[in-house]
């Protein structure tokens, strides 16, 4: 058991639950639009969601441990790695082959949905590939790429390539439905940020807390979840969503307070927890929400 947590640490699993999320909205696009979806390509296009989010985990783990970022951040629940490495380090070139592993993983997957439907399905992987390989050492260090590039792999690269492995086409189905996952998923990180501002800047990063300051970033964090339920609104109103996928609204419950909490505890990290368990379940339930409206409808 012990070993097991050492190799699954740096993978970080248990934030893993997002890809299956995202996966699930792509697949609920392409099911409302045709009707039907290979289980076998779900389960292909689940595996390189996954691989991805592995990729990006371990990688991220590796450059905080050789920088040292790892010995200076106050660890959380949900932020700061998994802890793994400083207290294994001789655990760190397995940590970075399990990065490069599954990025290789992720690109075999591709290769396999570029020969099932030609060449449209190639930006979405070298974009893909690119945010996996550059997020660590180079987006962390530019504040505005660092806020978006979350939701660019979450949003419009996994929930749309997860369309197109499914239905061989883009569709405008897809890309509104993955505008959610793209708001809310550069509000996870970015509110996961908060804690790590100091730990953060003494390694050369620079995203939009460090910049900007916490309080301002709040008011970012309550625009993106404003956006995000905005994006299923007009969605419906457009008719590329049906009416069903507005029960994702329904964690508008949650987002009202996380966004108040964000605001008013900024600076009061111990306080600010429970708008973080708040966020991750809104990332966590407003997808599948929207989803299981495609689903039914």
């Amino acid at each position: 058991m012990h070993n097991l947590k050492n190799f699954l640490g740096p993978m970080r699993v248990s934030f893993l639950l997002l890809t299956p999320a995202c996966v699930l909205l792509g697949t609920a696009a392409a099911s409302w639009s045709t009707g039907a979806v290979s289980p076998w390509h779900f389960l292909l296009a689940l595996a390189g969601g996954v691989c991805a989010h592995i990729a990006v985990n371990a990688l991220n783990e590796y450059s905080d441990f050789r920088t040292g970022l790892d010995y200076r951040t106050q660890r959380t629940a949900f932020s700061g790695g998994s802890g793994t490495l400083p207290e294994r380090p001789e655990l760190a070139t397995r940590t970075l082959m399990t990065g490069v592993g599954a990025a290789a993983l992720v690109a075999l997957v591709g290769l396999y949905f570029l020969r099932r439907w030609g060449l449209s399905i190639l930006p979405l992987g070298i974009l893909g590939l690119a945010v996996v390989a550059a997020y660590t050492p180079w987006l962390t260090r530019r504040p505005i790429l660092c806020l978006v590039a979350p939701g660019i792999g979450f949003g419009p690269l996994m929930v749309m390539g997860t369309d197109f492995a499914l239905a061989g086409r883009y569709s405008w189905t897809a890309l509104v439905a993955s505008l959610v996952p793209f708001f809310l998923v550069n509000n996870l990180l970015l509110l996961n940020q908060f804690p790590d501002v100091e730990a953060d800047r003494s390694v050369g990063r620079r995203h939009l807390p460090i910049v900007a300051g916490r309080r301002a970033s709040s008011l970012v964090y309550a625009a993106f979840l404003l956006c995000a339920y905005l994006s299923i609104v007009a969605g419906v109103l457009l008719g590329l969503l049906p009416a069903a996928s507005l029960i994702g609204l329904a964690t508008l419950a949650l987002a009202v307070p996380a966004a108040i909490g964000a605001y008013r505890h900024a600076d009061d990290l111990a306080r600010l927890k429970p708008a973080m368990v708040m966020n991750v379940a809104i990332n966590l339930g407003t997808p599948l929400l929207v989803a299981l409206g495609l689903f039914l409808a």
